[in-house]
């Protein structure tokens, strides 16, 4: 496999390179840090009901949708992402996405604990201390005929523009995430009381992750990969599809008499589940599914939306309809289940007709 230890790229380009390397067919390793910062939103949110995109435009922070599921991040210079990419194909390589997450999250684990961090992987993608705060987030998906698996070891982190970021209700809300954050998200500066110098990071990381796979040959981008990523921005950052997976009405609405619009919320697992639904009296006739789960292949989500149109407000029928799909598509998502999704579809639902 190859090796890209690419030191800091200007900020949207530090998470293109694995898009683009993924489409190329390019198995590699890349280690890499934004040169600037960016905000990363999750292939599954819904950009404008996550993130603050009006701060972001203030202050200049740009922000892109990658194809990996997870919830959107700050990203900037004091952390070092490692990105995995290798064929589908390959035999080297778990096949099931609920094996990925522990068997790479070993090489990262094993890099904090080489400098005096005792850390762990806990399911369903995040690393924690000993003590159980997080100290790295990882998401995976497949791109083209790729799978990737990508997280960040925390050198550093800022709290405050995190939490400027993020779309909240309220300004109170806002500063009980930035408190809860700092209780709960930790970093190589809090656990040490210093940042280690980040190429004996990197050259402990790279050798972490060569014995679970094969010794790397390092090499650099060439113009061919430039040009592909430049492609792929342009994509990327389009409102096609920054804004795609945005629900066009956020709370229950009355339509018309017997149909109405709902917008339910839960929290799985695996992650958070958001849905935009169109109701009638007795079935639901079209659902929209975003949130920060994982999902695999992540281009089903819509086929399983479109398999629960007509469907009967029933959790039976929705769970059934649901374990078929995932029967025949042969989904995987981690952490989160049929009735994750049918809680998320019918509560909001059952609320509105219990007042």
């Amino acid at each position: 496999m190859l090796f890209f230890d690419l030191g800091s790229l200007p900020g949207q380009q530090s998470m293109l390179v694995f898009h683009a390397l993924a489409r190329m067919g390019i198995e590699a390793l890349v280690i890499v840090s934004p040169q600037t910062p960016l905000v990363s939103i999750g292939y599954f949110q819904a950009a404008e009901q996550e993130v603050d995109l009006q701060y972001c435009r203030k202050m200049g922070i740009p922000f892109m949708r990658r194809e990996v599921g997870g919830g959107a991040t700050y990203l900037d210079e004091n952390q070092i992402f490692y990105q995995l990419i290798w064929r589908k194909d390959n035999p080297m390589f778990p096949k099931a996405i609920q094996d990925i997450y522990p068997w790479f999250s070993e090489a990262p684990v094993e890099t904090y604990r080489t400098f005096g961090i005792k850390a762990q992987y806990r399911p369903i993608n995040d690393i924690v201390t000993h003590e159980g705060r997080k100290i790295a987030g990882e998401g995976g998906g497949n791109i083209g005929e790729a799978l990737v698996f990508v997280g960040g070891l925390l050198l550093d982190f800022d709290y405050q523009t995190m939490s400027n970021i993020l779309k909240v209700p309220d300004e109170k809300f806002r500063d009980k995430l930035f408190k809860t954050m700092e209780e709960n998200l930790t970093t190589m500066k809090k656990e040490l009381g210093l940042v280690p110098p980040r190429n004996e990071v990197v050259a402990v990381l790279k050798e972490e992750f060569e014995k679970k796979v094969e010794k790397f040959e390092s090499v650099s981008l060439n113009s061919e990969i430039f040009e592909k990523m430049r492609e792929l921005e342009r994509w990327m950052t389009s409102d096609d599809f920054l804004y795609k997976k945005t629900p066009k009405i956020p709370k229950g609405v009355k339509i018309k008499e017997g149909l109405q619009i709902f917008y339910g919320i839960h929290k799985a697992r695996g992650g958070l589940i958001r849905t935009a639904e169109e109701v009638s009296e007795r079935s639901l006739e079209t659902v929209s599914i975003s949130g920060d789960f994982t999902f695999f292949p992540k281009e089903e989500l819509k086929h399983l939306e479109e398999s629960l149109e007509k469907a009967p407000l029933a959790e039976e029928d929705l769970i059934e309809r649901m374990e078929t799909f995932y029967g025949e598509r042969r989904i995987q998502s981690p952490g989160v289940e049929s009735g994750d999704f049918a809680t998320a579809i019918l509560n909001p639902i059952k609320e509105s007709r219990s007042r």
